[in-house]
């Protein structure tokens, strides 16, 4: 078992991150919101790339397959990744600004 400890207070589970302090919070949540955007990024270009393939009749079904199987991955992947993040901005009270990396 982990060293994780959760409270349940009126049927809802306490955060994990409750406990934690606002500017630690605030890195946490900037470094999530980057790789959210990477991880939708990556989504993004399997999608293309499956989207693509569908169109060519000369695609083997496999590759068809294991596009459509690794893009299916990503997004439940990148679903476990949200709820994270948004466990994480819920227990700092909002989003903090982050720039696109284009910006930085």
């Amino acid at each position: 078992m982990d060293n994780e400890v959760s409270f349940e207070t009126s049927g809802k589970r306490e955060s994990r991150y409750s406990a934690m302090r606002e500017a630690d919070l605030k890195a946490l949540a900037i470094s999530a919101i980057r790789e959210h955007r990477r991880l939708l990024a990556a989504d993004e270009a399997v999608y293309e790339a499956w989207t693509l393939a569908t169109a060519d009749a000369s695609t083997s079904s496999d590759v068809l397959k294991s596009l459509q199987d690794e893009y299916l991955d990503r997004q439940k992947k990148s679903e476990a990744q949200q709820e994270e993040l948004s466990e994480i901005i819920d227990a700092l009270g909002y989003v903090p600004d982050v720039p696109s990396e284009n910006d930085e």
